[in-house]
């Protein structure tokens, strides 16, 4: 019996990210196999960190310990505040220095390059530098110079990459946002300003595109932060319990599938 080909799309949203941690602990207990993934920005870090085969366990301690001294290196502002050196050398270390297609199943690393406006995505060459440049959150990252092209964030061109799923083969997509837009939300500096910007501007565009999941999870991340590091936890345990009660309506999309 044919068996469907099952592709995450993970959105960005700064630390509320995390939450696709617990969407991929919940669907591994409950079975649900999962063949493919693509990323933007920091669901680029998860899936690649995934990949990379660190088993749950152990990314579930690194995230919470995840601390923001560790990897932002402040720079002179002249295209951003943090030149993301410190960053890169995290997802090396923890990818094993590996390149896109060694990871354990298929990974799409999601990037807009700034020069030409395109969504470039990257299914091969060094994890590091794709990570790197699809969290390069415009005016808070120095953006990634990389074979001639100047790359930022994936969430400015496609903040949550089901189009991608589907061109890399998925026959059924999973979809996760976590980046709603917080109402009155405490805007008290740049980065909170840069964000929230970038969450407004793209809800009509995701809007517009949730019907082309098959199973669209969106945690209720709101409340937090998209810097919000210290709340990891919460934010694992929220996309954990979300995707639970997802489970049925997942197994009856595969189940449809094979009919």
């Amino acid at each position: 019996m044919e068996h469907p080909k099952i592709g995450l799309a993970l959105g960005s949203g700064g630390a509320r990210g995390f939450a696709h941690l617990g969407v991929i602990m919940a669907l591994q207990e409950a079975g649900i196999p999962i063949h493919l993934i693509a990323g933007s920005s920091m669901g680029a870090l998860v899936a690649s960190f995934y990949g990379a085969g660190l088993d749950l366990d152990r990314l579930y301690k690194l995230s919470t310990a995840f601390k923001r001294k560790y990897f932002l290196d402040f720079t002179v502002p002249k295209m951003g505040f943090i030149s993301g050196k410190k960053i890169k050398e995290f997802i090396k270390v923890f990818t094993h220095g590996k390149n896109i297609e060694e990871l354990s199943l298929p990974i799409g690393i999601v990037t807009t390059d700034l020069l030409t406006g395109e969504k470039v995505v990257f299914q091969k060459g060094p994890v590091a530098e794709a990570v790197r440049a699809s969290i390069s959150i415009p005016g808070i990252f120095v953006p990634e110079k990389y074979e001639g092209r100047l790359l930022v964030d994936g969430g400015v061109a496609d903040r949550v990459p089901i189009s991608v799923a589907r061109e890399m083969g998925a026959d059924i997509v999973i979809a996760v946002d976590v980046s709603r837009v917080k109402r009155n939300a405490e805007i008290t500096t740049i980065y909170d300003v840069i964000m929230q910007s970038i969450d407004i501007m793209q809800t009509e565009i995701i809007n517009n595109r949730e019907m082309s999941a098959d199973i669209m999870i969106r945690p209720s991340v709101e409340m937090f932060s998209s810097r919000a590091f210290k709340n990891t936890e919460d934010i694992i345990q929220l996309g954990k319990e979300e995707t639970l009660k997802h489970i049925k309506q997942i197994e009856t999309v595969i189940e449809k599938w094979k009919e």
